[in-house]
């Protein structure tokens, strides 16, 4: 009776070889595959929390949302990281607010938009309902949040964005943008009656840097700045004297911090105020260019502009 010969063990250590390589590098793309999101979810990375807000009501569970700046960062003068590249780069998509509020970054904005959406929320705001930068033609104010019509339109914006990239769940994102936007349309309502309630002669809005522009033409209240509409602006003497001279001409009772703006500035205005013997309080500290904390109802959109309303008509009512 014939018997077959054995395979050499030579042969069989090198079959035994390559099914292990083969079998790690089958682990190995899974790993890299749950990394970059093997759930399904759109990896989405936004600049200011804001705008990470919106994504979040929009695309709901569909996304996974990373924020670059955090509470009280000033996006002004904001510079991105090795750490903020990377998220960049493994994105499927980025949404900024653009009109330069992240001026540090728009080269990379630039770069991005080459490989993957790369989307400025701001860009259907029609360009007669954008503010001036200090009087300029050429650049303008990028504070659209304050008017809460402009974020309807940017919640838009995000929608349109996500259900082109992720057309399965486009039905849900419609959805969930109805919702976030009928909740916006109270929010605008609340604002229009609350700052109505303040005396006229009291509705002045004085904070360190001038970013309130939209929420004082929405909302009908002035609005004054000692620094311009960056804070990477500088200011002197002279602003603070004239300031200071209206405020005490105006008898007007308080001014307003900012979370991510040093308050030297607005100190140096009240301390003025007081050798003139007017009296001027910190009405309250005002979220403008970042959010709350994460977590807390100032955290999101609509408890930040809440927040700022009922600070403000507390101080000056």
């Amino acid at each position: 009776m014939h018997k077959s010969k054995s395979m050499p063990s030579s042969f069989k250590r090198l079959i035994m070889t390559l099914l292990f390589l083969t079998l790690a590098a089958m682990s190995a793309a899974c790993g890299s595959s749950q990394e970059a999101g093997a759930d399904g979810k759109l990896k989405v990375t936004t600049t200011i929390g804001m705008i990470g807000d919106i994504v979040a009501q929009v695309g709901g569970e569909h996304v996974k949302v990373t924020g670059l700046m955090k509470s009280g960062v000033d996006p002004h003068l904001y510079k991105a990281s090795q750490g903020d590249v990377k998220k960049l780069e493994q994105a499927d998509i980025i949404f900024y607010n653009g009109l330069h509020l992240e001026g540090k970054m728009v080269d990379m904005f630039e770069k991005m938009s080459k490989t993957k959406p790369t989307v400025a929320v701001s860009r259907s705001i029609p360009e007669s309902k954008l503010r001036g930068w200090d009087g300029g033609e050429a650049s303008h104010d990028p504070h659209i949040w304050f008017d809460v019509k402009h974020w309807i339109s940017a919640t838009e914006v995000v929608r349109e964005e996500l259900s082109k990239l992720d057309a399965a769940h486009a039905e849900a994102y419609k959805s969930n943008a109805a919702a976030y936007t009928k909740q916006l349309e109270e929010l605008d309502r609340y604002a229009k009656e609350q700052i109505a309630s303040i005396p006229e002669s009291q509705r002045v809005l004085v904070t360190a840097h001038d970013a309130f522009g939209y929420f004082g033409d929405a909302y009908g209240i002035k609005v004054m700045g000692l620094q311009g509409i960056s804070t990477a602006s500088e200011y002197g003497s002279k602003d603070v004297s004239d300031l200071r001279d209206f405020l005490v001409k105006n008898k007007i009772k308080a001014v307003f911090v900012e979370s991510s703006v040093p308050k030297k500035s607005i100190e140096a205005v009240i301390q003025g105020a007081k050798k003139q013997g007017h009296t001027i309080t910190i009405g309250g500290e005002l979220y403008s260019d970042a959010m709350g904390k994460e977590g807390t109802p100032e955290g999101t959109y609509t408890g930040m502009v809440r927040h700022n309303v009922d600070t403000i008509v507390k101080a000056l009512k």
